[in-house]
């Protein structure tokens, strides 16, 4: 039973680029295989949608998880960059502060020497109302006298020279605070500017992350989804084969009995290799048929467990071009009669639009025999069961 298309043109379509353009062309040659076929089975259509759903709301989901973590690290580097700035603002305006009480300290002392030399002045002054004469009367000696105008002169020199000094000091001061302010305003603006592109990073990382859960949503849905039809599946399986019970069920030719499906996709000894991949990524095997189809499970058993000699289909693998490719490339025989190790091939019909291949187990009489297989009306998983139906030919390849 088929999913999809169970066989690539060959070997080299394993890139899906090229698989997309095998699948166009297969389109084009032979529409009967891809377009215009109406399963039976509905089960199958929507796991098919289903799973397609899914895999394109991962994608996307992916796509956008990367993106936003791409967000995050610009994001956290917007960040560092902008705690960098700020220490500098914080740097920046320590020194400011620092110039402004420099200054204010600076002005004081200007007025403080300013309010000395006016003392001394004054003194100078009212000493002055003094007459020279009783200025030197009132001296000790000539050398008093002198030392009392030098002293006084000499307060007088030092206050200017001090008052002088310390306005040059503040002029020095004016001009580190204006450069201070200036940097100070430049980093301030560097920080903001920085903040407003992490905020609006910010901003596309909440709504990327928002899209990224829609989309997971989205796939979960369509999980939940997946599994209800799967469960309704099984339970149609179970009741066309009258849920294992000896009394043989039918559907068209086919006889059904004893069925035991859902075993999983590495039931039956299949590879792990194969079992273990997704449908919908068309896997190729060794003998150029997809993985986990009926084809690509009953070429790996002939080969592997009944040691038959089976090669390349080169394009040709779907189940009901297997009697006609395999005698032709294998040299395999084709015939009414099944035998423990052959392979049983249903014809096309509205059940089975690309056939069905099957490893004949055990041979019981009376038409009957039992099968194992993969992706019985859709599953992709291993089952088996007994089975007897008419118009089946039976493919037996040469031993190795």
């Amino acid at each position: 039973m088929k999913l999809r298309s169970t066989t690539p043109a060959s070997l080299s379509f394993r890139k899906k680029s090229l698989l997309v353009a095998l699948v166009v062309v297969m389109a084009l040659a032979v529409p009967i295989q891809i377009a215009g076929q109406a399963y039976a089975n509905r089960f199958s259509d929507q796991i098919n949608a289903l799973n397609e759903e899914i895999a394109k709301y991962q994608t996307e989901a992916t796509r956008l998880s990367g993106q936003a973590q791409t967000l995050q690290t610009e994001v956290a580097r917007l960040s560092n960059e902008k705690a960098t700035i700020q220490a500098q603002v914080d740097l920046s305006q320590a020194t400011f502060d620092k110039l402004v009480v420099d200054i204010a300290n600076t002005e004081k002392k200007i007025k403080d020497n300013q309010d000395a030399l006016g003392a001394t002045i004054a003194d100078l002054y009212v000493d002055g109302s003094i007459s020279p004469l009783e200025m030197l009367a009132s001296s000790q000696n000539i050398g008093d006298f002198l030392d009392k105008e030098a002293y006084r002169s000499s307060i007088r020199d030092q206050l200017t020279a001090t008052i002088s000094d310390i306005k040059d000091l503040k002029v020095q001061l004016d001009t580190q605070k204006v450069e201070a302010e200036r940097v100070l305003v430049d980093k301030k603006g560097q920080r903001d500017i920085l903040a407003k592109k992490e905020a609006e990073q910010q901003q596309l990382l909440a709504q990327t992350r928002g899209q990224e859960s829609a989309y997971q949503q989205l796939s979960a849905q369509r999980s939940a989804e997946l599994e209800a039809v799967q469960a309704q599946q099984r339970a149609a399986i179970a009741a066309l084969t009258n849920n294992g019970s000896n009394t043989a069920g039918s559907v068209g030719t086919f006889q059904y009995r004893n069925y035991s499906g859902n075993q999983g996709a590495c039931g039956g000894g299949y590879p792990s290799s194969l079992c273990n991949v997704r449908v919908e990524d068309y896997v190729v095997d060794s003998w150029s048929l997809y993985a986990r189809q009926c084809v690509s499970y009953t070429a790996w058993a002939a080969q592997v467990r009944f040691n038959k000699r089976v090669t390349s289909f080169s394009g040709s693998g779907h189940a009901y071009q297997w009697p006609s490719t395999a005698s032709a490339l294998m040299g395999a025989n084709v015939d009414n009669t099944p035998r423990v190790g052959s392979v049983a091939v249903t014809p096309r019909t509205s059940f089975t639009p690309f056939g069905h291949t099957m490893m004949v187990e055990e041979v019981y009489g009376d038409g009957w025999i039992r099968i194992s297989q993969y992706n019985f009306a859709g599953t992709g998983e291993y089952s088996t069961m007994d089975l007897k139906v008419t118009s089946a030919v039976y493919v037996h390849f040469r031993d190795r």
